[in-house]
């Protein structure tokens, strides 16, 4: 069985190359040199040139304030390319399985975690492209799987848990927003995700599509996200420095952020038996791969 997946050079892309696939599953991931995916002929090309059991996509513009005056880019590879593999796949008879974000919600739900079938609000380009996206993927290809995520952090590229080690270790105090609630996700958990998801609808015809929400289990804000790195990077020799909670206003950018990201994953539970673990429990063991384990 062969499967396609793009964005492999991303954190989820990587992650999903590494994960320990059943025997005789193969895992193809051209470069975006080797396969422009916004080039509606590279992609029949592709698609005619192997039996693609699955394609995952996990490519997307993702430079979120960036986005607000790239905006052709951004919509380009969050809007168009979804749209180009949704007609493809369909016409080839293949599941898509799409990686989205909690950017397509507005985050101004006081309280509770997004469901998959509530109201999709942007509030930024980046969030406008991917929900874009989305109903690219909806309506292009009924056989399709939806993973939204959100706060995805890896030993991989450039990622919030790579950056507050590298500032804890410059810097004596660090000050980080205290009033963006959210899910820290694994890049591994969200791939072993995508992976289940991915051989499913390859399977089985009857496998449930749809919208669906994966993140790790459990919330905090960026501040506590931040104390919890540091905390842990501590405890594997780093440095332990204080970490001070500041509102939104303080730290402007040009993207609006969702004041909250939390998102409900009861659905992928339903339908796939998948059972995120803590947040906690994930952000160990991706400390222990870039730090090694805790010191006694």
């Amino acid at each position: 069985m062969d499967i396609l997946v793009l964005g492999g050079a991303g954190q989820v892309g990587t992650e999903l190359q590494a994960h320990a696939w059943p025997t005789g599953v193969r895992v193809h991931a051209p470069t975006r040199d080797a396969l422009d995916i916004t080039d509606p002929a590279a992609i029949e090309a592709a698609l005619d040139g192997q039996a693609y059991a699955a394609v995952i996509n996990t490519a997307a513009y993702t430079a979120v304030d960036k986005a607000e005056s790239d905006v052709a880019a951004a919509w380009r590879l969050n809007a168009l390319a979804p749209a180009i593999l949704a007609a493809a796949t369909k016409a080839r008879g293949i599941p898509l399985v799409h990686v989205s974000t909690d950017y397509v919600f507005a985050g101004t739900k006081p309280e509770g975690a997004y469901g998959p079938d509530e109201p999709v609000d942007p509030r930024s380009v980046y969030g406008a492209s991917k929900a874009a996206g989305e109903i690219a993927v909806r309506t292009g290809n009924p056989r399709h799987a939806i993973l939204r995520t959100a706060w995805v952090v890896s030993p991989h590229r450039g990622n919030f848990v790579k950056t507050m080690l590298c500032l804890a270790a410059e810097r004596d105090r660090l000050t980080v927003v205290d009033d963006q609630h959210g899910c820290p996700t694994s890049a591994t958990d969200l791939a072993a995700a995508l992976a289940t998801v991915a051989l499913r609808l390859a399977e089985d015809p009857a496998a449930p599509t749809g919208t669906f929400h994966c993140v790790n289990d459990g919330s905090t804000t960026w501040c506590g996200f931040a104390r919890a790195i540091v905390a842990g990077g501590a405890k594997r020799g780093g440095r332990d420095v204080p970490v001070e909670g500041i509102p939104t206003a303080a730290y402007p950018t040009p993207a609006r952020r969702p004041s909250n990201s939390r998102l409900s994953t009861d659905s992928l539970r339903e339908a796939y038996g998948i059972l995120p673990r803590p947040w906690q429990d994930a952000l160990d063991d991706i400390l222990d791969r870039l730090a090694g384990p805790v010191r006694a």
